[in-house]
């Protein structure tokens, strides 16, 4: 019976302390599944800061790779250049073509300098689609070969008259102040097919075309002025960025328009031109 009752009391004695050893274990053990949610979330939050940071520097990797090849294909890409900014061109020509029918045995040689600027954006007609460029031509350098000078015998009121006709070389200068030109899309990178209507005057030091010879002051012969309504086609091939070189043929009929007493003219011709442009 005391040995019970002495455990009883000892048992008594110990239960504030085991309480309080209890109530320490339980404190420690929610201080440290606290440090643990905190270290968690610590880890989670350097962890997604990290994929963040390796997606943004991808992602930017790829902008920059993508601004890459955009700029490769601008830069690559000569004809939609010239489209997109609708650019002046300006450069050096050369013509040189052949009278048809009963002007067969004419040459011409003329030489200058070409300028027009891309006016429109793309107009979206099908096939058709395409800009609209104006341009203008100055040609110093006008070249006429025509068969040589030559007389002729012929009746009038039943005597015999000698007749004089001109020929040889014509020299003057031409302008274009009007081209208008289509320019074609195209998906080319470097091609470009084009166009024109133009119409232009001539000036030359001898009336053109050779005809009757009549003394100065007379009624009578052809005009020393012409003018030069034609159409073609023609291209660009872009050697590089900005740099073009540039073929194109053109119809051009030449009369004066009857500003002399005889208008026979060069009802048609075909002019090949070649010239070479810069494009700004």
């Amino acid at each position: 019976m005391l040995a019970a009752f002495s455990a009883a009391f000892y048992r008594c004695q110990r239960w504030p302390k085991r309480q309080a050893e209890f109530a320490t274990r339980e404190m420690d053990l929610k201080r440290r599944n606290g440090l643990g949610w905190l270290q968690v979330a610590a880890v989670a939050c350097v962890g997604w800061m990290a994929l963040a940071g390796a997606a943004k520097a991808q992602a930017g990797t790829q902008s920059a790779d993508g601004a890459q090849a955009v700029t490769h294909v601008d830069t690559r890409n000569w004809v939609g250049d010239v489209r997109t900014h609708q650019r002046w061109e300006l450069g050096p020509v050369l013509n040189g073509g052949n009278g048809l029918y009963d002007r067969s045995s004419y040459h011409f040689v003329w030489a200058g300098v070409q300028a027009g600027k891309v006016l429109t954006p793309v107009v979206h007609a099908g096939p058709f689609s395409g800009q609209f460029e104006l341009g203008a031509e100055i040609l110093p350098y006008w070249q006429a070969f025509t068969p040589a000078p030559y007389s002729q015998t012929v009746m009038s009121n039943g005597k015999p008259v000698v007749e004089n006709y001109g020929g040889g070389t014509f020299t003057g200068v031409s302008i274009e102040p009007v081209i208008f030109r289509w320019n074609f899309l195209t998906r080319s990178q470097r091609f470009q097919p084009w166009f024109q209507a133009a119409g232009g005057l001539i000036y030359t030091t001898h009336k053109f075309p050779p005809n009757l010879l009549v003394p100065h002051g007379t009624p009578g012969g052809t005009s020393v002025f012409n003018f030069t309504p034609q159409g073609g086609i023609g291209f660009h091939y872009f050697l590089r960025r900005q740099r073009s070189l540039d073929v194109g043929l053109n119809a051009v009929h030449i009369s004066s328009a009857s500003l002399g007493d005889k208008n026979p003219g060069v009802n048609s011709s075909l002019q090949l031109q070649i010239g070479y442009t810069w494009w700004k």
